[in-house]
């Protein structure tokens, strides 16, 4: 998620090929952090590092969905505030690694889970992020509108959010279904708005920034559409 505050005169205003290609560019970057992601995601659990991340994040599973929302909210920020393109390359790294990091526990328990039940359950919450990401970043295409007034609604929520899980620690209650459905919420109006944000305000040259926000959005959309599926039990 990201803030309308730029350097250069938004993308908006250029010309149409100029847009396209600003456009593309972050979809093509957004696609290859996702493969990156799971590049990541292979070597740590062949490598058996997997083991001991897990070991360590699920002392406390509360702080894993911390991060994963501080994450999200952070990866925008982070990136459009530095001015070159290769130091905005080198903190999507960072967060493509942090990312792999974090899904570490979830993905484990979600290997475990279906092999007892057989199925694939990565794999449909892998098919109905993309299929749902795809239809809400297809609504901005289509209907050119600025989703730029979402902000303060995301603004809102993410302290909600924030609340219910220091709640969920203070007094002791679980985080169960419904908290999973309100965080896909979230992270698809996150989606609309990174989306609208590449088609109107971000600048020419802060195609990482964007592709970094979106990415984030994404897979935050994934780890509780993940974790959704894995509590129909």
């Amino acid at each position: 998620m990201q803030s309308n505050i730029n350097s250069m005169a938004p993308v908006s205003t250029m010309a149409v090929e100029d847009r396209s290609e600003f456009i593309w560019k972050c979809y093509a970057h957004v696609v290859g952090a996702i493969f990156a992601l799971i590049a990541v995601e292979y070597y740590l659990f062949t490598s058996g590092a997997a083991n001991a991340i897990a070991e360590a994040m699920m002392q406390s599973r509360i702080m894993v969905m911390v991060g994963f929302i501080a994450l999200s909210w952070g990866a925008g920020h982070v990136a459009h505030r530095l001015e070159s393109t290769a130091a905005q390359y080198a903190a999507f790294a960072v967060f493509v690694v942090l990312w792999a990091i974090m899904f570490v526990p979830i993905l484990g328990y979600a290997i475990l889970y279906g092999q007892e039940r057989g199925v694939n359950i990565i794999e449909d919450a892998a098919t109905i992020t993309i299929f749902g990401c795809a239809g809400l970043i297809a609504t901005v295409m289509i209907t050119r509108k600025d989703f730029s007034f979402l902000r303060g609604v995301m603004v809102w929520g993410f302290f909600v959010a924030i609340g219910l899980i220091v709640a969920s620690l203070v007094f002791g209650f679980h985080l169960g279904t419904w908290f999973s459905v309100g965080m896909i919420g979230f992270a698809g109006a996150a989606v609309l708005y990174d989306t609208s944000n590449i088609m109107h305000h971000y600048p020419q040259n802060k195609y990482v920034a964007a592709s970094m926000a979106l990415f984030s959005s994404i897979a935050m959309m994934f780890f509780y559409i993940l974790r959704l599926l894995m509590n129909r039990d």
